[in-house]
């Protein structure tokens, strides 16, 4: 009997989808690296001087004077802070400023856009368009060169050497972008919930309350985030405004510790102790709305 030896013949299996095996996928690895690389020389070069000035704030005070300065330390003090801290009126007080005139800005903003934006995107105003285009072209005109007449008008009205005054000041140069942003938010909104709320009877109140702005909170958000950061770091309208030591804000006093001297110069270690303090709630602001920030832009001002 003979047996028939087949030869050892490499099997084909086809894949179901197809005869040709799927081909693996490219490798993306360098471009990720190259784009990480990029990242993070982007953020220390953005980072460098916030570190600075950091460090140059705990240096004793014959090391900050130093000249050429140096960029570590050799020593650590808190001397700076403790004299920033009585400095004038003290620091309290200008902090006080500061955060009134920011969170009345917030509040005279968010109240005017709000308003603005839902009437502008959801109620048939005659010459709307051109309205809103007239209300966008001051963001054109320098508010600088309506400081002086703005003077004039709040003296007659006491609101020089008012935190009241200036947060009007702050609302005027925020209001044109607000309100752009608003109103593109409201437009996004889609119109059959607005019409479904009318059909159960709420009136445009109920569904300004209840359906626009929930839906709108990320514009509500960045608007209100761009409002603080504005006012809080605004300096020209306050200088104008304020005479009076005690009405002062942070940024007033950090521009007159510029002109203190301290061993024949700038008291450099204070003043970067200031700068550090003023740099500190408007990072603490942003990290803690940033995911609302984001989503409010792209939203509302990049429709």
């Amino acid at each position: 009997m003979i047996e028939v030896v087949e030869p050892d013949v490499p099997i084909r299996v086809r894949s179901v989808r197809g005869d040709t095996a799927p081909r693996p996928p490219r490798q993306k690895r360098p471009r990720r690296y190259l784009a990480g690389a990029l990242c993070l020389a982007i953020s220390t070069i953005m980072l460098m001087p916030l570190i600075a000035s950091l460090l140059a704030s705990v240096k004793p005070t014959a090391e900050a004077a130093e000249a050429p300065p140096t960029y570590i330390p050799h020593g650590f003090s808190l001397d700076a802070y403790r004299r920033l801290w009585d400095y004038q009126s003290g620091l309290p007080s200008y902090l006080y400023n500061s955060f009134v005139t920011a969170f009345l800005t917030v509040g005279f903003t968010l109240a005017l856009t709000m308003l603005a934006g839902y009437g502008l995107a959801r109620f048939p105003v005659p010459f709307k368009e051109p309205l809103f285009v007239v209300l966008l072209l001051a963001l054109i005109v320098p508010y600088q060169a309506l400081l002086t007449p703005i003077f004039l008008t709040f003296s007659d009205f006491e609101l020089t050497n008012s935190l009241t005054g200036l947060a009007i000041i702050h609302t005027a140069i925020q209001l044109p972008f607000s309100l752009y942003v608003m109103r593109n938010s409201f437009e996004a909104v889609p119109l059959e919930l607005e019409e479904a709320a009318m059909i159960d009877g709420a009136n445009s109140r109920q569904i300004l309350r209840r359906i626009f702005l929930p839906a709108v909170m990320p514009a509500i958000v960045t608007v209100a985030l761009f409002a603080f950061v504005t006012s809080w770091n605004e300096y020209l309208g306050a200088l104008v405004m304020m005479n009076k030591d005690e009405a002062f804000t942070l940024p007033l006093i950090l521009a007159s510790a510029r002109t203190k001297t301290s061993l024949g110069g700038t008291d450099w270690g204070m003043l970067q102790a200031g700068i550090t303090i003023s740099i500190v709630p408007c990072v603490g602001v942003y990290l803690l709305l940033q995911k609302h920030f984001i989503a409010g832009f792209l939203n509302g001002a990049l429709k």
